[in-house]
């Protein structure tokens, strides 16, 4: 009852809408991409585009994924449809909850929440061609980079900020280094950090797979997740993984790991919550034996 009680609203004001809110989207980067991606909308007609982007255009591409989502529905485009290339610097939340069919690939850098609810979509952030720095020692992004994401790819050539896959539940992340709290709530996917890692790595971590180059195992934060030596399976996902990497940034982190992986990738450690790694080899052993997965999932869970 309490809950539902009106309360009087304070003199001058009302408990209705009376003023009419301007958020600029008029003046929104993606008015221009969803003009010049009528083929892709209409028909799924592949489009290639290259535009400046600065850092006040923020969810560069979010409208544009709606669009999509809604033409074609949670599916959404063949890999590669929306092919859109990005120079200077994005605002926010570059790629937000971009579906399948759309990739972005940004030369220069990028402000927080980069890839924020990526639903297949894929994001590329590497340093412009002509920057003089050294990519792997330097920021490439900012916090919360995937935070919620739930599929796609996010391939970032530099270090990020902190909380680095945030409540990732699908998505595939690449980075060079980060700060603190990465894997925070991470639930699924897959994470590849290839620098140095800031403290409280993986706090409430429950699935998913890490993979962490010369970690320190101080940092981690060990009351979800176990630290594992990486095997054969692992290591081949991880090179694929990698070879992506290279490919859309030029990593040379990566090319240089890919140049002797069969030697380098022991110095991976794998990180994974318990539970989860319970719960896979569970439904392995199921499937080899053909038992009902779902049993075995369940008894699992219950250990």
């Amino acid at each position: 009852t309490p809950m539902l009680q009106m309360p009087e609203p304070p003199p001058g004001s009302w408990l209705t809408k009376r003023i009419e809110q301007d958020h600029g989207l008029e003046a929104a980067l993606d008015n221009t991409l969803i003009q010049l991606c009528e083929g892709p909308l209409l028909d799924a007609t592949p489009v290639t585009l290259e535009l400046p982007v600065r850092n006040v255009n923020r969810t560069v591409g979010t409208m544009l994924g709606s669009l999509v989502t809604r033409r074609y529905g949670a599916a959404g485009l063949p890999a590669g449809t929306i092919d859109l290339t990005l120079r200077g610097s994005a605002g926010q939340s570059l790629g937000a909850f971009l579906p399948a069919g759309i990739q972005i690939r940004l030369f220069g850098d990028a402000n927080d929440y980069v890839g924020k609810g990526l639903s297949g979509g894929v994001v590329a952030v590497r340093p412009d061609e002509q920057a003089p720095f050294v990519a792997e020692e330097n920021v490439i992004a900012g916090n919360v980079i995937g935070y919620g994401a739930t599929g796609g790819e996010i391939y970032l050539r530099g270090i990020v900020g902190e909380r680095f896959c945030v409540r990732n539940s699908g998505a595939t992340a690449v980075t060079e280094g980060v700060g603190d709290h990465a894997l925070e709530y991470m639930t699924g996917g897959t994470a590849v950090i290839l620098g140095r890692t800031g403290r409280n790595l993986g706090a409430g971590m429950s699935g998913g797979t890490a993979y962490v180059l010369d970690l320190d195992h101080a940092l981690v934060n060990p009351e979800l997740v176990d630290i594992d030596v990486i095997s054969a399976e692992q290591s081949q996902t991880l090179r694929a993984v990698l070879q992506r990497h290279f490919e859309l940034t030029g990593s040379a982190v990566a090319e240089k790991l890919l140049a002797n992986f069969e030697h380098e990738a022991y110095r991976f450690s794998v990180i994974m919550p318990r539970d989860y790694k319970r719960v896979l080899e569970a439904t392995k052993l199921a499937e080899a034996e053909g038992r009902d997965v779902d049993e075995a999932v369940m008894a699992a869970a219950r250990v």
